[in-house]
């Protein structure tokens, strides 16, 4: 696995961006560079929104309202937290594992001992995660807003976020992420705090829905590439993240979404498909039973919302693979594993035809599986997925989603 580790370092190395590089990744016309989301779709929608498409007004008017609450709030930093790495530099992040609590059989409660699915309220004293999660949802938020009602506004926060965040020398987060999940009493962090930063694949595509912005410089794009090609070196070299990418559940399948996004980010496709071709034995075949079981998610006591986590998460390696030319959608093995088996074994549980069989201490909530059916509906397009859909809720007319999915604007007749 090191040895992996140290071959797509070096794809990286050989392929360093160039201002000629970011200058060719703008976006071209008004086709946003994402990755994650489809640049056709919010090309449609912003037309939609536009004409005055009422079908799109009742999602955008809740979108906006969140932009304008984004408007409001205050920038994010990691240096605000009260408690000071190891390190003794509060730029670099901190976290501590949120499933281990203090032990009852010391007197200092050291070292702390696993419960698992259980979340220790200890780990709000460090804000760091909380702040990441601000900045993403935001600059998510803003960026969609500037790039459906064209607002300059909207991009002028996003990007002061952008830069407070990741750019300000007095407030930047450094790219890594060596404190992250640390045990009390065991360690200071570790490779499966990796899975904290998998929605930075949000501010990805947030970049580059800005692009054609006044606020995003030619300055700002180098140094948010730069950044991220950074963080993504360190996560190819370092013990964490070769830890990481050595994770047999969700959090390797997590790993491979982020160098996967990055990679693409920075100019890397080369170093993104080796990661998406390699996911099909990685991942796929090795997470998913031919009866499309997932034996690790299903292992752990929230084993219905680590089933839905990891499958989403093969699901967005399949998106990547979308803008890579590897198809993962459908790939099987000869003895039938694949990402749609994976899925098969959880949507009679979503549609109320079969109880789950598995722990799940927050209870079953089949309602979070829904996307991910629509989203394979329009793939997969056989009687047996079509009938599935028929049995679906239609959608929240306000549900975002309308907006970004193809799939979620399909009016389902009961």
């Amino acid at each position: 696995m090191r040895n992996k580790s140290k071959v797509l370092a070096a794809i990286l190395l050989l392929t360093i961006a160039t201002p000629a590089n970011i200058r060719a990744q703008k976006t071209v016309g008004t086709s946003p560079l994402v990755f994650l989301l489809e640049a056709k779709q919010l090309q449609v929608t912003r037309e939609r929104i536009h004409d005055g498409d009422k079908n799109a007004l009742v999602a955008w008017a809740r979108l906006e309202r969140d932009a304008q609450k984004a408007m409001s709030s205050g920038t994010f930093s990691v240096v605000t937290k009260g408690a000071t790495p190891p390190s003794g530099d509060k730029h670099d992040y901190m976290s501590q594992a949120p499933y281990f609590w203090p032990n009852p059989k010391s007197a200092n409660g050291l070292p702390y001992i696993s419960r698992d699915g259980e979340r220790n309220p200890e780990i709000n004293q460090i804000t760091d995660h909380h702040s990441l999660d601000q900045l993403e949802s935001s600059v998510e938020t803003l960026a969609l807003a500037y790039y459906f009602k064209g607002d300059e506004a909207y991009a002028a926060k996003a990007v002061e976020l952008l830069r407070v965040f990741f750019l300000d020398p007095a407030t930047r987060m450094n790219p890594n992420l060596q404190y992250a999940q640390g045990i009390p009493g065991v360690n200071t962090g570790r490779g499966i705090g990796l899975i904290e930063t998998r929605g930075l694949t949000s501010v990805v595509d947030a970049i580059g829905l800005l692009a054609g912005s006044k606020a995003l410089t030619e300055k700002d794009r180098q140094g948010l590439q730069d950044w991220f090609g950074k963080f993504l070196q360190w996560m190819l070299e370092s013990k964490n993240g070769r830890d990481e990418a050595a994770a047999k559940n969700n959090h390797g399948t997590y790993y491979d979404v982020q160098i996967a996004s990055f990679a693409l980010f920075v100019g890397k496709k080369e170093l993104a498909v080796q990661v998406l071709q390699d996911a099909r034995q990685k991942r796929i075949a090795k997470q998913v039973e031919p009866d499309g079981r997932q034996p690790l998610e299903l292992a752990r006591t929230k084993a219905w919302s680590y089933s839905h986590m990891n499958l989403e998460g093969l699901m967005l390696l399949a998106t990547l693979g979308e803008r890579s030319g590897v198809d993962l959608w459908n790939f099987q093995t000869s003895d039938g594993r694949s990402i749609r088996k994976a899925l098969d074994f959880l949507t009679p549980v979503a549609l109320g035809e079969q109880k789950w069989q598995y722990p799940e201490i927050d209870g079953v909530k089949a309602e979070t599986l829904f996307p991910l059916m629509r989203r394979a509906s329009t793939l997969y397009r056989d009687k047996q997925y079509q009938s599935m859909m028929t049995k679906l809720p239609n959608a929240d007319p306000a549900d975002r989603n309308r907006l970004l999915r193809a799939d979620f604007t399909i009016r389902q007749v009961h």
